[in-house]
């Protein structure tokens, strides 16, 4: 294993933080425009960028989707009921915490060395209500109690593809039966051209919600790149106008699909089974660089 770190965190001049982890070697990188942020990396793929001063803060394009969402899933302020399927460095738990205080939060994140390291570096606000559970997503999810969560996003990857068995509609089973009536589920989903992932993953949730909207870059939507796109669920309308308007104004602007626009995207693809479902295809090379 090694390592590179400075034990002086309070000092400008911060260094990288190196360490073997269950899911390969993470970087803990310092912002050089924050002084208190840095961005985690798994074999040098972007995972999750962190400011301990600000945690509202969001970095990644994908995790402000999510934010939108989350922002959106209640009242402003009011606190929720959240389960965070993958935890990376709890980016988005700690968001939540700040945006809406007293919330409760549960985090499943498998890879346990890697939630040493986190807490350890960039330990979490210890009035939080976060409690993270190192094991599989999916049993993780199997724990949570019937009707208990408002809110469920799945962020999941290993060796940045999602795994099969949290693609499936028997996966979405599980999620419907934890959240409660009224909850959102939201997740990010990462796919290139032809798009059949994400095609399949949306009709896996149109067979299994009355509502769905898609979060993407138009260059996404158009398959002419691989990124990420936020899947958002319920059985409820959803605020797609307000939705819309964020996703317009965020510096990296998204469009939102939904409706029959959303169904005619998904191209008569077909809902994913256990016995069907394979992971998330893998980024190009390039995409990293």
């Amino acid at each position: 294993m090694g390592k590179s770190r400075n034990t002086r965190r309070g000092r400008a001049a911060a260094e990288t933080v190196v360490e073997d982890v269950d899911g390969g070697r993470a970087e803990l990188v310092p912002d050089r425009d924050r002084p208190r942020a840095w961005s985690l990396l798994i074999d040098g793929a972007p995972q999750s960028h962190v400011d301990l001063d600000d945690p509202a803060h969001l970095s990644f394009e994908y995790q402000r989707r999510l934010g939108h969402v989350i922002d959106l899933a209640a009242p402003a302020g009011r606190p929720v009921r959240a389960v965070h399927l993958g935890g990376g460095a709890l980016t988005l738990a700690r968001y939540l915490a700040a945006t809406r205080p007293r919330s409760t939060q549960q985090v499943v994140e498998r890879d346990a060395a890697l939630v040493q390291l986190v807490r350890r570096e960039l330990p979490l606000d210890p009035g939080a209500r976060i409690r993270v559970r190192s094991t599989d997503a999916r049993a993780g999810l199997a724990k949570v109690p019937d009707g208990w969560a408002d809110l469920i996003v799945a962020d999941v990857f290993s060796g940045a593809r999602t795994p099969a068995h949290l693609t499936s509609g028997e996966f979405l089973d599980d999620v419907r039966r934890a959240l409660a009536p009224g909850g959102l589920y939201a997740a990010n989903l990462a796919d290139g051209p032809p798009l059949a992932h994400l095609r399949g993953q949306i009709a896996t949730a149109a067979d299994r919600f009355a509502e769905l909207a898609l979060v993407a870059d138009p260059a996404v939507l158009r398959g002419k790149r691989f990124g990420n796109a936020v899947l958002v669920a319920c059985d409820h309308p959803l605020p797609v106008a307000e939705l819309t308007r964020r996703a317009a104004s965020d510096p990296q602007p998204a469009r939102v699909e939904h409706g029959r626009a959303l169904a005619d995207f998904t191209g008569g693809a077909a809902p994913v089974t256990d016995a069907a479902a394979v992971d998330s295809p893998a980024p190009p090379p390039s995409v990293f660089r």
